[in-house]
């Protein structure tokens, strides 16, 4: 525990020395997490996790602001291997972690804004699978949850008020030790660009990103996409992203395809979304089982969403993820009940089943702090 000592001296060394025109925001979330299984699962689980976000800004003259964010877990039980995966240490009863999610800074100018560092770099309409948001997949289980960062460059260039370009480059994924050694392994580097065009009712995005040639690809991979939202009456949106890779010999199974449309009844008091996926197998929505417990390994998955606004202070969501090719399903029923100003109480259940067999209940609790 030596090291989160020396951390926590360097922070309240770095809060004394801040400028004044510094802010800070961010939550604090306590959570409590308990589940079980069936059959040859049939296993209790439990788990304890306090989680803050802290989040911190700071202008730079007139132009340029400088942004941040830490996040400070604490957890037992299911949580405890994910925070020791983070490099966290190991207590008495619990297992902690400080982790860096954001730190960069944004020049700002009439039509150019240029972004560096280790920052969110989102592409894309979809509300729920992402197809175009490659360097950050999405977990449709877990919506809640930040956003990753990637560590690059930004150029963004407004020739108009509707026209939005961008320029990125982002430094390579799965950067891991071999042998021990301090030889890192990685795939190659991103760069590409997209183009943005807003309209009164309707937002169109075009997208191509080039990955440098590695290990597994020597000729690197090639990746176009294309989103478009409108709003008629019902919302409706289109995102898909192609991915090519000639050593692999990828055809259609590089396409990630998503359509969804959302509308709103009674006044807005009932909120409906349904969202359709084609996953090819070498797309930029398969996630893989072992950085990923909900695994999208299959083809075909729609995803459906309710939310009703009982009153002021309580909403309930229901959530239906089904897959087409094998008929599992995740049905997730959450309660949103606000405490008071800046606290929300959560609870969900989830309930995987497939045609065969029920897999057990998850239940969470949850207590959101903003400040």
């Amino acid at each position: 525990m030596k090291k989160f000592f020396l951390l926590g001296i360097i922070l309240i060394l770095f809060v004394s020395i801040l400028p004044a025109q510094m802010t800070f925001s961010g939550i604090l979330d306590s959570t409590v997490s308990m589940g079980i299984g069936t059959g040859d699962t049939q296993t209790f689980t439990f788990g304890i996790e306090e989680y803050a976000n802290i989040r911190f800004q700071s202008r730079m003259r007139e132009k340029g602001t400088v942004h941040g964010a830490v996040n400070l877990i604490a957890g037992s039980g299911i949580y405890a291997p994910s925070i020791i995966s983070l490099g966290g240490q190991i207590g008495n009863n619990f297992a902690a972690a400080i982790e860096l999610e954001r730190l960069y800074f944004r020049i700002r100018g009439e039509h150019i804004d240029i972004d560096g560092g280790l920052f969110r770099l989102p592409f894309g309409y979809s509300q729920v699978w992402g197809s175009s948001d490659f360097l950050n997949p999405r977990n449709p289980l877990t919506p809640s949850a930040r956003p990753r960062a990637i560590l690059g460059a930004a150029v963004v260039w407004y020739p108009t008020d509707e026209l939005k370009t961008l320029i990125f480059y982002s430094a390579p994924r799965n950067i891991r030790l071999s042998n021990n050694d301090f030889n890192l392994e990685s795939k190659g580097s991103f760069l590409g660009i997209s183009l943005d065009r807003h309209w009164n009712k309707a937002s169109i995005q075009g997208l191509y990103s080039f990955e440098t040639p590695s290990t597994g690809s020597k000729y690197g991979v090639h990746r176009a996409g294309l989103s478009v939202k409108a709003d008629i009456e019902i919302g409706i949106v289109i995102d898909a992203l192609y991915t090519y890779n000639h050593e692999a010999g990828t055809r259609l199974e590089g396409l990630s395809l998503s359509l969804g449309a959302d509308y709103s009844f009674f006044g807005g008091k009932l909120m409906a979304l349904v969202e359709y996926l084609y996953n090819g197998e070498t797309s930029s929505t398969v996630f893989d089982l072992r950085e990923n417990p909900f695994g999208l390994l299959n083809r075909h998955y729609i995803y459906t969403g309710f939310t009703w606004l009982i009153n002021d202070f309580t909403n309930m969501n229901f959530t239906f993820i089904s897959s087409i090719n094998n008929t599992s399903y995740v049905p997730v029923i959450t309660i949103n009940y606000d405490l008071f100003q800046g606290a929300v109480l959560t609870a969900s259940i989830q309930a995987p089943f497939d045609s065969n067999s029920f897999h057990g209940l998850n239940c969470t609790a949850r207590i959101r702090l903003r400040f």
